[in-house]
């Protein structure tokens, strides 16, 4: 019985929010939540449309157990930003993005993921890897398991 529906986002869907939603659909099977709480993940712009998640960021996220593979990039839709109880920025670009794209209901619902982080991680921008080495796809990495606690508190306490 689904009960929240996230979306992350991220420029093309091809690393950060993509990453995002394989730690927290994992996150959340390990507590138990993985069947009240739909997650997804869309990019501003269509430029990786139908594409896989970028090399580094399947391989960096299979070393930690995190399953990328399936995933294909999307540009975010009208319907996602209705549909979507929690929509999730990486960076503070996308949010804004996303918020001119919305409605006052709907950019109530929008954050940048990082908002519930604990300090001094909060309210930061998680950088994008992409053209990086396998190290910038570790450190994005590391930056969403820190900060996924927080948001999976927040996401708890609307349940």
């Amino acid at each position: 019985m689904t009960e929240l529906q996230v979306l992350f986002v991220c420029t093309g869907n091809i690393c950060r929010s993509p990453t995002a939603e394989a730690v927290l659909r994992q996150q959340l099977r390990d507590a138990g939540l993985g069947e009240r709480i739909v997650v997804d993940s869309a990019g501003t712009h269509p430029y990786h449309s139908g594409s896989s998640p970028s090399g580094l960021a399947v391989r960096s996220g299979a070393k930690r157990g995190y399953d990328l593979s399936g995933l294909r990039a999307r540009e975010v839709t009208a319907a996602d930003l209705e549909t979507f109880d929690v929509i999730s920025a990486m960076d503070r670009g996308h949010l804004n993005i996303l918020k001119q794209r919305s409605t006052p209901d709907q950019a109530q619902r929008t954050q940048l993921f990082l908002e519930h982080a604990p300090a001094p991680l909060q309210g930061q921008d998680v950088p994008d890897p992409y053209g990086g080495d396998a190290a910038d796809y570790e450190r994005t990495l590391d930056l969403i398991e820190k900060g996924m606690g927080g948001l999976i508190a927040h996401l708890q306490g609307r349940l």
